[in-house]
């Protein structure tokens, strides 16, 4: 990644940054995918700060208190020994909060942009990525939020490395969100602290064959490669819309005609839940989100429909 543009910390500024579903399938803590779902920033410089929001729990997003993205923005400011300058945001919200959809790390890497452009703290890509991942804790999110398509990234102490694919990719992604939201937190809990080889080996295998169908725009191995014996299995109690919609990924030896005929490639875990990730050969296929909500047994289901997202944009 190169060094960022220097630019005035006094001008405007504005970022789009795209939703994410990680641990993509057996891709726990390793793999994310961006979605052209977007937390749209404007940012000025204010007397005080302040935040109009739009879309999506637009509410949530214009509160001060606790707001992640202005904790983190001053946070990081503080720690490079720098006054954070008062803020007015636009902020334009496309991204279910509390679903799995990477809402905690596309503000992340927003307050982190914001304190790079309004710090003049003139960092690189590297760093920006660098902080943010080590404020999520994970990478996959924020990684595959900054760069977009397919990332696979790898944290150690040291240093952050990411390998990106299957941005041109024209497969549809369709979020089946249920009404109540799950904290990460919780989802983490419910993961055992040790794996038996079998299983290990087995997502290893998955993920290899995964990071290759992005690579060669596969999706007849999409079934195969997003069966996962890590994180899902664990958390079907508290995200009971999974076992549910699994089988529309089954072999299509067995799918209905009716299945079939939307070209379903692959079902998972949307990052820590509650959504699911239906992955599917057309863009937006018109009758998915009816047969998601027949085979859930709920008619008012929100399933969203969108693309592969390029990644994150600033300017």
């Amino acid at each position: 990644m190169s060094q960022s543009t220097a630019k005035d910390p006094g001008t405007p500024y504005r970022l789009r940054l795209p939703a994410t579903s990680a641990n993509l399938g057996p891709g726990f803590d390793a793999l994310g995918l961006a979605m052209a779902l977007y937390l749209t920033i404007d940012a000025r410089v204010a007397d005080a700060f302040h935040i109009e929001a739009t879309g999506r729990d637009a509410d949530q997003c214009a509160q001060l208190e606790d707001n992640l993205i202005l904790t983190t923005y001053v946070d990081v400011l503080a720690v490079a020994g720098v006054l954070a300058p008062r803020l007015h945001l636009q902020i334009h919200n496309e991204i279910p909060l509390g679903m799995g959809c990477g809402s905690s790390a596309s503000a992340l890497l927003a307050g982190v942009f914001l304190a790079n452009h309004f710090g003049n703290l003139g960092w690189a890509s590297q760093q920006i990525l660098e902080e943010a991942c080590l404020r999520e804790g994970h990478p996959d999110n924020v990684a595959a939020c900054y760069l977009g398509g397919m990332t696979a990234s790898l944290m150690s102490k040291k240093s952050l490395s990411t390998a990106t694919c299957g941005e041109k990719l024209t497969w549809g992604l369709n979020l089946a969100l249920p009404s109540a939201s799950l904290a990460t937190e919780k989802a983490r809990a419910l993961l055992p602290a040790t794996y038996s080889r079998e299983d290990v080996v087995a997502n290893i295998q998955s993920t290899a064959l995964l990071v290759a169908a992005f690579t060669q725009g596969r999706g007849d191995l999409l079934r195969t490669a997003m069966q996962d014996r890590i994180h899902q299995p664990y958390r079907m109690k508290a995200c009971p819309l999974l076992p549910l919609l699994l089988p529309l990924a089954k072999d299509s030896a067995i799918q209905s005609p009716k299945i079939l005929s939307q070209k379903i490639l692959g079902v998972a875990l949307s990052g820590a839940g509650p959504s699911v990730l239906v992955i599917t050969e057309d863009a937006r296929p018109s009758a998915l989100p009816g047969i998601i909500r027949q085979v859930a047994g709920d008619p008012s289901l929100e399933v969203l429909q969108t693309t592969i997202s390029m990644g994150a944009l600033e300017g």
